[in-house]
């Protein structure tokens, strides 16, 4: 009863709690929540999303996946890599940081979480192996470089377009170089500067944290963050005037479409639960709101294209006097006489021929204090198979993230950790997580590494860390509002530089040529592709496999003489002679569908290089699966053998084959008297029928060492 329940339960475990335990797993919790603060609201942003987001992501989803997960000391939360992954499905579809960007990050969250429990209940934690481990390599040192890179525009304090290239928006970035605002280039290296400095010569302090406090308090001091607003018709520059109020009529423009299609739907809603309305009337509702969709996702379209277009331009602005407004001026063209009011200002919002402008460094902002809100994911069945390919994605990337991450601690701390229990772990947190506001989560390596060191005995340790970013969430928010955002960019890339180890890439490179390729090709695809990173590692996995079924397809096949030590070995390699006589053929590999016809190939090709042969012997110990196409090619070269006066035999079939070949009746058809179960029995047998059918065969045949008459030691 204890351990069916332990199953479903998996928490019930941790009692009986005692004293000592409970202030191990509370000190450990306390740890690592001061990491897990700062870190959750880099990789919200990270994730296109509020900073806040993040602190919902820490909440519930770590302490869940810490009560229904295997591993006692595996820290879940936002992570790097799922964070990357959520930004890359999510930024065709909206406008980052948009209501419907965090519905669609929510209801993505739901969707891993219901993939993760799936394979989990259904015990196929297996699967996450054909992601293979060059492939997982090649995607991580390529994720890790490109999340550095997303965060440049932050730590200048520049702007970074969203198009279908990566590559694209970081060479716009690096244009702006020459527009970067010191003051937020000074908080990103202070923040580096100070992390680096405590990692090197006081590991044990919380750095991240000591730097966010820092740098969150010089932000206040100095009046880092600088707003403004204007109107539109301040802008002198005609086409960038024109540009806003573009953007200012779309913004409208999908408001409007978004109320009718509102109204539409609710319409047909209506209809269908009264059940009335013609089946004609209900179908031309529908059509409407089909073009209602359409139109409005392009409109969507080109506001984004617009809104891209209007942050790149810098402005200075001349405050207003008694005699003319105020005017906003393209940087360098304020005319002479005129005095500018020392910013230089940024367009972050047009709404309602309203601006909003950014003249300073660029801070968290207010967080909404008090717990997230609980909540159905907003669900759409086209959303949801359009969202499918990077669901997946995620959900077997953030799995295989976890179950290394806890298989690594396991190995140190002697636990024994269960896939399919921690995919369920994962599953919950992230269906809860969904329910909650919370994007994808994942286990992360450098808090869980966080909590190992700090002695956690049990997964509470990750509760009392859920718990401290409670009283955040309730208490602590005001004090987060001056944090620069150049600091959260300096804490995401000091956070991945440990992703980045090309030596694995080298280290499969020389292990074997095709894991080596699987992974160089997985790492170029993923920064070819980005900011679609689901493309990357999909064609890294499906050339893994193609690999794979390439090399099975043609396996060794070596022709076998006796070597001087008496066993028998490849007579290519030792340069062995052969028995006229006997063929002796072992082949390493499973017979399926593939690779038959080479099986076929080389067994007729031996035979063809020996004419005078009259027995064939296959070492079958290599052979640990034989599909329906193997059965039928053995039967095939048995039959026509034989028909040449050839001797088929096998010796040292497995189970499984001989199974097989007993069901089909092959091994009938073989006969039991041509099954050996090893080669050494097999070419004693052999041996005897050659000498009565060529008495003068004795000097080049296969037998082991045999004394004769005269003591003269011969080889068959």
């Amino acid at each position: 009863m204890s351990n069916r329940l332990t199953r479903f339960l998996p928490f019930v475990s941790w009692w009986p709690l005692r004293g000592q335990t409970v202030r191990a797993d509370l000190i450990a919790g306390i740890t690592v929540a001061l990491v897990l603060i700062p870190q959750s609201m880099a990789y919200a942003q990270l994730a296109g999303l509020p900073a806040y987001y993040g602190l919902y992501a820490a909440f519930l989803p770590g302490i869940i996946a810490a009560m229904w997960g295997s591993s006692a000391q595996l820290a879940t939360g936002p992570v790097a890599v799922a964070s990357l992954l959520t930004a890359s499905a999510l930024a065709p579809l909206a406008a980052t940081g948009s209501e419907q960007f965090v519905a669609l990050a929510i209801l993505l969250a739901l969707m891993v979480g219901v993939i993760q429990l799936t394979l989990g209940a259904f015990k196929l934690g297996v699967v996450v192996n054909f992601l293979s481990h060059p492939v997982i390599v090649g995607f991580t040192n390529a994720a890790a470089i490109i999340i550095g890179l997303s965060q440049l525009n932050k730590l200048f304090g520049v702007s970074m377009g969203r198009s279908e290239h990566f590559i694209n928006d970081v060479w716009g970035v690096l244009m702006q170089i020459g527009e970067t605002h010191m003051p937020t280039l000074m908080m990103g290296v202070s923040a580096f500067a100070i992390m680096w400095v405590l990692k090197k010569y006081a590991p044990k302090l919380p750095g991240v944290l000591i730097a966010v406090v820092i740098t969150t308090l010089v932000s206040f001091s100095i009046g880092f963050e600088h707003n403004g607003k204007a109107k539109v018709d301040e802008i002198v520059d005609v086409e960038v005037r024109n540009l806003a109020n573009d953007l200012s009529q779309s913004e409208i423009k999908m408001g409007e479409l978004n109320s009718t299609l509102n109204t539409k739907t609710d319409e047909l809603k209506q209809l269908h639960k009264n059940h009335e309305g013609s089946g004609q009337h209900n179908a031309a509702l529908n059509y409407e709101i089909e073009l209602i969709k359409l139109e409005l996702k392009n409109v969507e379209g080109e506001n984004r294209k617009a809104a891209r277009a209007l942050r790149k331009f810098i402005f200075e602005q001349t405050p207003a006097t008694a005699t003319q407004p105020a005017k906003l001026y393209l940087t360098g063209q304020i005319p002479q006489g005129e005095q500018s009011d020392g910013y230089r200002w940024r367009i972050k919002k047009v709404s309602k021929g309203e601006l909003n402008l950014v003249g300073g460094g660029e801070v968290v902002g207010s967080i909404p204090a008090g717990l997230p809100s609980i909540e159905m994911p907003k669900m759409s069945w086209d959303m949801m198979m359009t969202l499918l390919s990077g669901a997946l994605v995620i959900s077997l990337v953030g799995f295989m993230e976890a179950i290394s991450i806890a298989k690594a601690m396991a190995a140190k701390t002697k636990q024994r950790i269960d896939p399919n229990q921690e995919l369920l772990g994962q599953g919950f947190a992230n269906v809860v997580g969904s329910f909650s506001q919370a994007f994808p989560v994942s286990g992360s390596f450098s808090r869980s590494a966080v909590n190992l060191n700090a002695n956690a005995q049990t997964g509470l340790s990750n509760v009392f860390a859920g718990l401290v970013v409670l009283v955040a969430l309730l208490f602590l928010t005001p004090l987060l509002y001056h944090l620069p955002q150049a600091v959260l960019a300096a804490v995401i890339m000091m956070a991945v530089v440990g992703l980045i180890n090309f030596k694995a890439i080298a280290h499969a490179w020389h292990t074997h040529k095709h894991d080596g390729i699987a992974s160089v090709v997985t790492f170029l695809a993923t920064l070819a592709f980005a900011p679609h990173l689901d493309n990357g590692i999909m064609v890294g996995a499906g050339l893994a496999i193609i690999l794979y079924l390439y090399r099975t397809m043609t396996p060794r096949v070596a022709i076998l003489g006796r070597h001087p030590d008496g066993t028998l070995r490849d007579v290519k390699v030792h340069n062995l002679p052969v028995s006229e006589n006997i063929i002796a053929l072992r082949y390493d590999g499973s017979l399926y569908f593939a690779n038959v016809p080479y099986f076929e190939d080389a067994v007729l090709e031996a035979v063809a290089n020996n004419p005078r042969a009259i027995h064939l012997l296959i070492v079958s110990d290599g052979i640990n699966q034989l599909d329906a196409s193997g059965d039928e090619v053995i039967h095939h070269v048995v039959e026509r053998l034989r028909s040449n006066g050839i001797r088929v035999t096998f010796s040292g079939l497995k189970k499984q084959v001989l199974d097989v070949m007993r069901q089909s009746g092959l091994l009938d058809y073989i006969g039991q008297d041509n099954i050996f179960p090893d080669e050494e029995r097999a070419l004693e047998a052999i041996y005897v029928e050659v000498l009565e059918v060529r008495p003068d065969a004795k000097r080049r045949l296969l037998k082991p060492r045999i004394g004769n008459d005269d003591g003269i030691k011969t080889w068959l």
